[in-house]
């Protein structure tokens, strides 16, 4: 794939990467449609992240075709936050309770839970406690790439780019929670450089440390 750069995030990206976003929802593919709500997803597994750490957010874009003087169209993001606790702590206390109304946490036996309530049920419960995978993985992101930027080093580019910023902090470590459905994902992370971790029920985590001091 020609014509694609790494960028940091910037106001306004939001819309761009929340498309991206739906598009790979589904363990990798289109999730448009499979929620009663589409913006579900977004606000529980993206948009929080840039804005609670813009600076840690970075965005594939293609170049604007010639002679169009635009911008180029957003394919593939990368977002972290580099202390799973505080984030955690944070998304439960002043993130998610704006959404309160409009997405009420379910009842419902967990057999009886549709899809969009069962993602709901894990936002509302969400919390430090929940997202513990040790010390040397204080950090935790999410990357997506549409079918096009994939196969490409992309995500490899977007991971090493990420790595090189919390590195600079004194992150010591990072993880992830992968769908146990994305067979793409699960082969890739091994590849650049994650190492398997024990993993919730119906997900694969995966790890990766290179030294450092917890950030405080």
């Amino acid at each position: 794939m020609i014509g694609v750069r790494i960028r940091p995030f910037r106001a306004g990206d939001e819309p761009a990467l929340a498309d991206v976003c739906l598009k790979t929802a589904d363990a990798g593919a289109d999730a448009t449609g499979v929620l009663e709500d589409d913006e579900l997803w977004a606000e529980v597994f993206l948009l929080p992240y840039v804005a609670r750490h813009p600076d840690l957010a970075f965005v594939v874009e293609t170049d604007a075709a010639a002679g169009d003087g635009g911008e180029g169209r957003v394919v593939g993001y990368i977002v972290a936050a580099p202390d799973t606790i505080a984030f955690e702590e944070w998304f439960r206390d002043e993130w998610w309770p704006r959404f309160a109304d409009r997405w009420p946490r379910p009842d419902a036996a967990a057999s009886a839970l549709s899809r969009q309530d069962g993602i709901v049920r894990y936002a509302s419960d969400r919390g430090p406690d929940a997202a513990f995978f040790g010390p040397e993985y204080p950090a935790h992101l999410h990357i997506d790439l549409l079918p096009e930027a994939q196969g490409h080093g992309l995500g490899r580019r977007l991971i090493e780019t990420l790595v090189g910023e919390l590195r600079r902090r004194g992150v010591p470590g990072v993880h992830l929670v992968a769908s146990a459905d994305n067979a793409g994902a699960i082969a890739f992370y091994p590849r650049v450089g994650f190492t398997a971790l024990p993993s919730p029920d119906g997900a694969r985590a995966f790890g990766m440390t290179w030294g450092g001091s917890t950030p405080s």
